[in-house]
């Protein structure tokens, strides 16, 4: 454990009293000792204080209570708060692996890696295992902007971050609704190498309700962070990639649409603004084809 370096787990919760603590004993199992975990309760109102008095004690364990704020400022202040050369989080009502620190750490050896990310499974509200799924970008490692750029593929809950890319590149956009870990990486990746773990060490938990199923909210900020991070990054990225990258976003909202609400013409227009875009673009056509033949 000496010569383990202290990674810092920042557990943001709000009203996630019935799955929180799981979520704490699944870090504190960790086979990687050297850890902290910095429980941000973000004004919950369900018992979650009561929940967590069982880690009352602990010294490997704090937790900080707050005015409800939401998730951005939240993640933030559990950054705030932490000691560690790296850090990880782990959603209030998802679990970690045993081994998933023993896996990711040692990809750490590059000095130039800033996150390590891994493959994820999935369960449902009580606990039973559901589909299993390879991560988007499974292979992708080194320096992944252009990949990044067209779609987010990286499970956040499975990253473990090197401290100095807060440091040099900042936290949380606390003016982003959702979206934060996309606007995270889309930053990191100008300076930072992204290394993928192939096991799966993070187990995200579908509910009713989520927060992710606001399929409308979440293009918008997708739009919102794209845009973004190409005017801050004017000379990063190649004329004919910029186009792909907002082609991918109308075609990946426009099949949303048409999947959740059984509509036509919002989607049809998604999908003309894709190809006017990038008429190269495979995905595009293909698309058009099966809104096409749904509509017959």
């Amino acid at each position: 454990m000496s010569n383990q370096p202290l990674v810092s787990v920042i557990i943001a919760t709000y009203n996630m009293g019935e799955y929180v603590a799981d979520a704490v004993r699944s870090v504190l199992a960790q086979t990687w000792q050297n850890i902290e975990v910095i429980v941000i309760d973000d004004g919950s109102t369900d018992g979650t204080a009561a929940r967590l008095s069982e880690f009352k004690g602990n010294s490997r364990v704090r937790v900080v209570v707050t005015a409800n704020r939401g998730q951005p400022k939240a993640k933030n202040l559990g950054i705030t708060e932490a000691k560690g050369e790296f850090l990880a989080f782990c959603d209030a009502d998802d679990v970690w692996s045993p081994d998933k620190l023993e896996l990711q750490m040692p990809k750490f050896s590059d000095p130039k890696v800033g996150v390590v990310y891994s493959d994820v499974a999935f369960m449902d509200g009580h606990d039973q295992p559901l589909f299993y799924r390879r991560s988007h970008t499974a292979g992708h490692t080194g320096f992944i902007t252009d990949h990044l750029v067209i779609r987010n593929s990286i499970p956040f809950g499975t990253a473990v971050i090197r401290r100095e890319c807060v440091e040099w590149d900042g936290s949380f956009d606390e003016s982003l609704p959702m979206g934060i870990d996309w606007d995270l990486w889309l930053r990191y990746s100008i300076n930072w190498k992204f290394e993928f773990c192939p096991e799966q060490t993070y187990t995200y938990r579908i509910w009713p309700g989520q927060m992710s199923k606001n399929y409308r909210g979440r293009y918008e900020n997708g739009f919102r962070i794209l845009d973004k991070f190409l005017k801050n990054n004017p000379n990063r990225i190649t004329r004919t990639l910029k186009a792909r990258a907002r082609a991918d976003m109308y075609i990946s909202r426009g099949m949303a649409i048409a999947s959740a609400e059984k509509s036509f013409s919002e989607p049809f227009s998604d999908i003309m603004k894709a190809i006017k875009h990038d008429a190269s673009y495979t995905r595009g056509w293909r698309s058009l084809v099966k809104l096409l033949v749904r509509r017959v």
